[in-house]
């Protein structure tokens, strides 16, 4: 008797039992879908964003062989650190050569130089042959006059008076020549000139390219522009590299930000300055805060390639997003732990 009576009672407990587990299942979900929809209503969530820095790549301005690669990868370096040389050797060569055309060109010029005080002087001597050759006619003509007026006079013989005029005559050949050769002299000055001229602009020339010479013997020496850490390199010793060859890159380990890809129907409600909470997908249990910056003046899709153009063909209206800029808050405290790459989860509290 005692037996059938126990029975009932150990049913009862048990469906009490799960009626309470059941109900208090139903009230945690009650719970937990009402403060999902209420922080709906507040937040506004994104797990398409990540971890974004500055990647500057390292690329050579001249071409050549590797002589030497002083970083190996993932290393820290400091801004105007020697990451990599190439073999200057023919740049040294072509830099002798360029000097020594200059040291020709500088004694161009100084030849140039004494050209034009010979020019000068010779010049100077056909103006004085010029002056004198004047006095000479001058006085030639006075004769030929004087003795002109004898002859039809018959004081003088005929032999005086074609003496006298022969005179004349030399006298004014003599002066006509003498301002021809102080012509050319001049004319020499202007050509001794333009010879100056052309040697100093050939020597101007010449420093040009030794100054392009040593800029490219600089360039050998590849060096950093910033602070941070390598990348994986793409240079090894021998190896033939050009200008402008992606050689390695240099990743920015104190300047991070977030880049979170908002839906066109969430930025609605968002502005500058909201809070941000940050979840990475790498450290699950590390709260992080940030702030919006700044929101991309375009869509991710107008970056693309291949810009969509809903003009062209039939018209599929897809749900667009918006790059929005985080500021991390307390960046300096994370920097060890932060890389650019990492995906993150985003919830903006709206108001």
């Amino acid at each position: 008797m005692e037996t059938t009576i126990e029975a009932p009672k150990k049913n009862t407990t048990r469906t009490i039992v799960v009626r309470v587990i059941l109900g208090l299942l139903l009230a945690v979900g009650l719970i937990y879908g009402y403060n999902v929809w209420n922080n709906s209503r507040h937040h506004e969530t994104t797990d398409n964003a990540q971890i974004e820095t500055y990647v500057v790549p390292v690329l050579p301005r001249v071409s050549g062989y590797v002589k030497s690669v002083n970083v190996q990868d993932y290393s820290s370096i400091k801004k105007g650190q020697l990451l990599l040389e190439i073999d200057n050797a023919e740049y040294q060569m072509g830099l002798d050569e360029l000097n020594a055309n200059y040291q020709q060109a500088l004694a161009d010029v100084e030849n140039a130089k004494a050209n034009i005080v010979n020019t000068q002087l010779s010049y100077r001597t056909s103006l004085s042959n010029q002056e004198l050759t004047g006095i000479r006619r001058e006085k030639a003509k006075a004769d030929f006059e004087r003795d002109d007026k004898l002859f039809n006079d018959k004081a003088i013989t005929k032999k005086q008076y074609d003496d006298t005029k022969n005179n004349y005559d030399v006298a004014i050949n003599q002066y006509g020549t003498s301002n021809s050769d102080a012509a050319v002299s001049k004319s020499r000055i202007n050509v001794s000139q333009s010879l100056l001229l052309k040697a100093e602009a050939a020597l101007k020339q010449i420093q040009s390219k030794i100054d392009q010479q040593k800029l490219k013997l600089d360039y050998t020496k590849v060096i950093a522009t910033q602070s941070g850490k390598i990348g994986k390199k793409n240079a090894e010793p021998g190896q033939f590299v050009q200008a402008g060859q992606p050689l390695m890159s240099i990743v920015n380990d104190s300047l991070f930000w977030i880049i979170a890809n908002f839906k066109e129907t969430q930025i609605g409600k968002m502005k500058l300055g909201d809070v941000v909470e940050i979840k990475l997908d790498s450290y699950p249990n590390l709260d992080l805060k940030g702030k919006i910056s700044s929101f991309s003046d375009a869509t991710g899709a107008r970056f693309s390639l291949l810009p969509p153009d809903n003009a062209s063909g039939n018209f599929v209206k897809v749900t667009q997003r918006v790059p929005v800029k985080i500021e991390i808050l307390d960046e300096a405290k994370y920097k060890d732990i932060l890389r650019a790459g990492l995906s993150a989860e985003i919830s903006v509290e709206i108001k």
